[in-house]
């Protein structure tokens, strides 16, 4: 793999700002002789870092990377391209301030500390930046046309390319599609569902393996996982390192381990332990570091550290970029606590597992500006034919968003996947080998075609 840096302008709109170096990994195609030119990839986040992802899966590629260049980037704030930060925990601790005024002050003072540990990359983070960085990319590499492979964010941010760019694009595959237009709070509504829909599937799984902790009926199987969340946020269960498991944080682990269908068997087993021998450790397992461990020596450790909270800084950051609704406005404490008790009922009712949570980040990005109305106003750009997968069974990106975004192109052929999990090209075969043939010979067919759901 040789890597490389790109400067490109830090505020397109004056470039004499300065610019940011963006980070780029090549792994060159194998079959020279045959090679059709680069294929860049996005693995998603936003906040995922794009060199040290193809670093980790460049095996999963290599049908692929016999006649492309395989390119992949960290895009602008993102890892080793002038990382954000918020220098610290990006979580308000929600039990322990007192009234909704002093939460919001809290929301307020975080981005602030932001804002501060950031830099000034920060203001021009964002999807319809990052996009022109590929069109820099593009012509940096030699290509006439970008073809690209973007999964989960990385659609939206191939989306947003084909619009701004519809003339410079290639073959282009977008997989876990995400929503251009949804508000926030409609979103979040959507993405509960999603989630308690891939639940679902999962506790019908479970009912027919041998000794699911909850029996072989669904229907009960929904309640007693409820109430295992009540439960667990009235009395959590403490782990041997002395970490609490609350309802909450069993919630996030449901929610990580439906990302894939692999890791049912796991979530199984974490259930049972926790339900049959009041055993956390498998549910804290699967809910990841949901705090950064504290990284005041990676801040100071010079040139080249990405500090420990960048992933998460950095998802922040581009999610309230990309979205007009988010204001730095100081909205009234009790307006915007009414507000979130109307739409409660809404969400409790997509999912009392998964609503609680999903509710609280309609204030995500309060205390930071507007974003882009750009992305929002996406509709047929003129860009070629593209390729769309969609999963029924995604907990994060629902196959509805693949059908609207499909609808907004105005150019895109959807494969409909029938199966579980957050994309699909790792998981189908079918799927597979519509990308392949797509990005390798070109052919794309009509309509909307069908992809089963593989054991």
């Amino acid at each position: 793999m040789q890597c490389a840096t790109v400067d490109v302008p830090r505020d397109y709109a004056a470039p004499g700002k300065g610019t940011v170096k963006v980070a780029l990994a090549r792994i060159p195609a194998t079959d020279r002789k045959n090679r059709i030119g680069s294929l860049l990839l996005n693995f998603g986040g936003p906040g995922a870092p794009g060199a040290a992802s193809l670093a980790d899966s460049a095996k999963f590629f290599a049908d692929l990377g016999e006649r492309y260049d395989l390119i992949g980037f960290d895009p602008r704030g993102v890892g080793h391209s002038e990382p954000v930060s918020c220098g610290g925990p990006q979580q308000a601790d929600e039990e322990a301030i007192p009234d909704a005024a002093a939460l919001l002050a809290a929301l307020r003072a975080l981005a602030r500390r932001c804002e501060l540990a950031s830099g000034p990359v920060l203001p021009y983070i964002g999807t319809e930046n990052v996009s022109r960085d590929m069109d820099v990319i593009r012509r940096v590499l030699g290509d006439e046309k970008l073809n690209y492979l973007g999964f989960s964010y990385g659609a939206r941010l191939g989306a947003v390319y084909a619009a701004q760019f519809p003339g410079s694009t290639g073959r282009m595959v977008l997989d876990g599609v995400d929503t251009l237009t949804a508000p926030l709070a409609e979103r979040a509504l959507v993405s509960t569902r999603a989630q308690q829909r891939a639940l679902d599937n999962f506790l019908s799984w479970c009912a027919h393996q041998q000794d699911c902790v909850y029996g072989t009926n669904t229907r009960t199987a929904k309640e007693k996982v409820a109430a295992l969340v009540t439960r667990l946020d009235e009395e959590p269960l403490v782990g041997e390192d002395g970490t609490y498991l609350t309802g909450q944080v069993a919630a996030v682990a449901m929610g990580n381990a439906l990302y894939s269908q692999q890791t049912w068997p796991a979530l199984a087993e974490a259930l049972a332990s926790a339900e049959r021998d009041r055993d956390p450790a498998g549910l804290l397992q699967l809910s990841g570091p949901l705090i950064p461990p504290p990284d005041d020596e990676d801040q100071d450790a010079g040139p080249g550290t990405v500090p420990a909270d960048n992933a998460l800084a950095a998802l922040a950051a581009v999610n309230c970029a990309d979205d007009p609704d988010r204001s730095r406005d100081k909205a009234d404490p009790a307006v915007v606590e009414q507000e979130l008790l109307d739409m409660e009922g809404e969400f409790l009712k997509a999912s009392e597992i998964f609503g609680p949570r999903q509710l609280m980040t309609v204030l995500a990005c309060y205390g930071r500006p507007a974003g882009t109305d750009f992305i929002r106003k996406i509709n047929h750009p003129g860009a070629p034919r593209m390729l769309l997968i969609g999963t029924r069974g995604d907990p994060a990106t629902p196959y509805e968003w693949t059908e609207e975004t499909a609808e907004r192109l105005g150019s895109a052929v959807i494969v409909d996947h029938k199966g579980e999990g957050h994309t699909a090209y790792a998981a189908s075969s079918c799927v597979k080998e519509y990308v392949d043939h797509f990005l390798l010979d070109g052919r794309l067919p009509s309509g909307t075609r069908s992809c089963p759901a593989e054991e």
